[in-house]
């Protein structure tokens, strides 16, 4: 590939890019106080279910400490090593969504996107 079409190419690559952007921050721009909004909420449900885990697990603790009769520190390891291993299989099952596929618009503009930038339409 020459400079100069190494060049066009990355000058088209570059414009799509600005449109891409351009057009997200002017959606942005108009649901700036729906998103802000949501954002708020979101927060604020978030500490909320933090606050709600940290409760549950003082609870467990003290649980297993009345009903084994386990020490402080043996309940607080049992609570832990539960911990370890369902943030195990949320982190597998997370990353398995992550993976894909992806929306049917995304990878038909990707699809596009690339035709235009090699040159087969």
């Amino acid at each position: 590939m020459s400079r100069s079409s190494f060049s066009k190419v990355t000058a088209l690559m570059s414009s799509v890019m600005d449109v891409h952007v351009r057009i997200a921050l002017q959606e942005a721009s108009r649901e700036k106080r729906r998103l802000i909004g949501g954002g708020v909420f979101l927060g604020m449900g978030l500490m909320l279910l933090t606050l709600a885990l940290v409760a549950s697990q003082l609870v467990l603790l003290l649980w297993l400490r009345d009903r084994f009769g386990l020490d402080w520190l043996a309940a607080a390891a049992l609570v832990a090593a539960i911990d370890v291993v369902l943030s195990g299989f949320c982190l597998r099952i997370g990353g398995q969504l992550l993976k894909g596929p992806y929306l049917p618009e995304t990878t038909a503009g990707l699809a596009r996107t690339t035709r235009a930038l090699t040159g087969r339409f």
